[in-house]
């Protein structure tokens, strides 16, 4: 799985072990911003990630800032990304397998770095149910995204 992996300043600092994670996990990353900790804006570290996933250059992504609730605003303002931000592993594995959450956002002031690297795992190795229940709401998301992204 080809995974983009972006971060504002004040995640910079959880980046390379976000990145050797999911290398460990056998997938690829796809870098992304930012490179160090001098303060960037949330939104334009977002926009690479939610591109690569509209083109299909990656398959999922990881994003994370302060909060995680400021990339995950932005994220979900591109049509096809479906972004969440998550504090516990249910969460980030529940989000793929029942809502085909294609995005993982991390709050680097939430959560400690270890939490991190168990959240990217859950997130990496969960797959979208193939209960008709899921598929159903999906669709409906699908439906609603279409009406508001003409």
């Amino acid at each position: 799985m080809n995974v983009a992996v972006s971060c504002d300043h004040a995640g910079f600092p959880y980046k390379a072990a976000i990145m050797q994670q999911i290398i460990d996990l056998g997938h690829t990353v796809i870098e992304m911003g930012a490179v160090s900790t001098d303060p960037v804006d949330y939104p334009d570290i977002t926009e690479p990630a939610a591109r690569a996933i509209q083109s299909g250059q990656a398959d999922r992504a990881v994003i994370v800032c302060g909060s995680g609730v400021g990339v995950t605003v932005a994220a979900n303002k591109y049509k096809g990304v479906r972004a969440c931000v998550c504090h516990d592993g249910y969460s980030a594995h529940q989000g793929v397998e029942h809502d085909n959450q294609n995005v993982l956002c991390l709050g680097a002031r939430i959560v400690g770095i270890e939490v991190a690297r168990e959240l990217v795992s859950a997130f990496l190795s969960a797959e979208f149910s193939s209960q008709e229940r899921h598929h159903r709401r999906y669709e409906k998301v699908e439906m609603l995204e279409r009406r508001m992204f003409k």
